[in-house]
């Protein structure tokens, strides 16, 4: 307390004079003592934080895109394998794989597996049996698919057309046509067209009708001798003979239904020409559009000149190369 009022009594040259002996006084003791360094023992970091430290440095410096793995392949390649695998129910990876090689494709049993099994394919066998589409292509060699047609004249009569389809080859073979078709005379085309064939007959196995009445146990029996087996479609389901009812279809779509047919006579001459162009110069679907008896292997004069020729009473055009 003595202390505090004798400062008070001071004046204030005294005080700014002890001011300035203090402010002295500071500056030789910094002077005097040095700088603190810190050591190990007063980092603020740790070695571990200084390394991380580095590392996000570097990592932000040199930013390349990522490439892990091997590169993916091309979406070509995958159709490539999910075609082969769907096409092949029996064949696995390691046959998919071996396939693709001779293809020219080197990809890993792994990729193929991943391929397959995005695309809902698992392990082969994946199908129990082929299906009937595959079926029936398999044997197409030795099947033989019949039907009848009917056609109305100007004056309401019906005619009916029996043909025979070849289902490999895809040829017709127009047998007859009749306002009656009885038993009798089915069977009597059945024997004709065995005689057509000759010794062709023996190649096929199958043959492919519905259960309709006109077809009666002489007509199979026409096919019997020959060791070809009658295969009846169920009743009421024409896709079971599907390969005749698109002949059918094509038959009236191209011909039939652009004209009028005055009689038996007429009906013959007009099919008798659609059978010639159908054999021999339309193109199939099924056969790569090749016809089922193209007319000669040669290679055409791409120098020749195109002629076009009227066919089927002038319904359907032909083009040929002629010199």
């Amino acid at each position: 307390m003595f202390g505090w009022l004798v400062l008070l009594a001071r004046g204030s040259a005294s005080k700014e004079v002890e001011i300035l002996v203090l402010w002295h006084e500071i500056a030789v003791l910094r002077r005097q003592v040095a700088q603190p360094r810190p050591d190990r023992l007063h980092r603020i970091v740790t070695p571990g934080t200084l390394l991380a430290w580095h590392r996000r440095l570097v990592k932000k410096k040199w930013t390349y895109p990522a490439k892990h793995g091997r590169p993916p392949i091309s979406e070509e390649i995958r159709e490539l394998i999910v075609r082969l695998a769907r096409e092949n129910p029996r064949w696995g990876h390691r046959r998919v794989r071996g396939e693709l090689l001779g293809l020219g494709y080197r990809v890993g049993e792994g990729t193929i597996r991943r391929v397959l099994a995005g695309a809902g394919l698992g392990p082969a066998p994946r199908r129990a049996s082929p299906t009937w589409r595959q079926f029936l292509v398999s044997q197409a060699s030795v099947i033989l698919a019949c039907d009848f047609l009917h056609v109305d004249t100007p004056f309401l009569k019906r005619l009916y057309v029996l043909f025979v389809m070849e289902v490999e080859t895809r040829r017709v073979h127009i047998l007859g046509v009749t306002a009656h078709p009885t038993g009798v005379w089915t069977a009597q085309q059945a024997r004709n067209l065995m005689m057509e064939l000759g010794e062709r007959a023996d190649r096929f196995r199958f043959l492919i009708r519905d259960r309709e009445g006109k077809f009666t146990a002489g007509f199979d029996l026409a096919f019997a001798g020959a060791g070809v087996r009658i295969a009846k479609t169920p009743s009421r389901l024409p896709q079971a003979n599907a390969f005749a009812e698109r002949f059918v279809g094509t038959l009236r779509r191209e011909c039939l239904d652009h004209l009028l047919v005055h009689g038996e006579r007429h009906l013959r001459q007009v099919l008798a020409e659609y059978e010639r162009h159908y054999n021999q110069h339309r193109p199939h679907q099924a056969l790569s559009l090749r016809p089922p008896m193209p007319a000669s292997a040669e290679e055409a004069d791409l120098t020749a000149r195109i002629q076009r020729r009227p066919a089927v009473s002038r319904l359907i055009s032909e083009y040929r190369r002629v010199a």
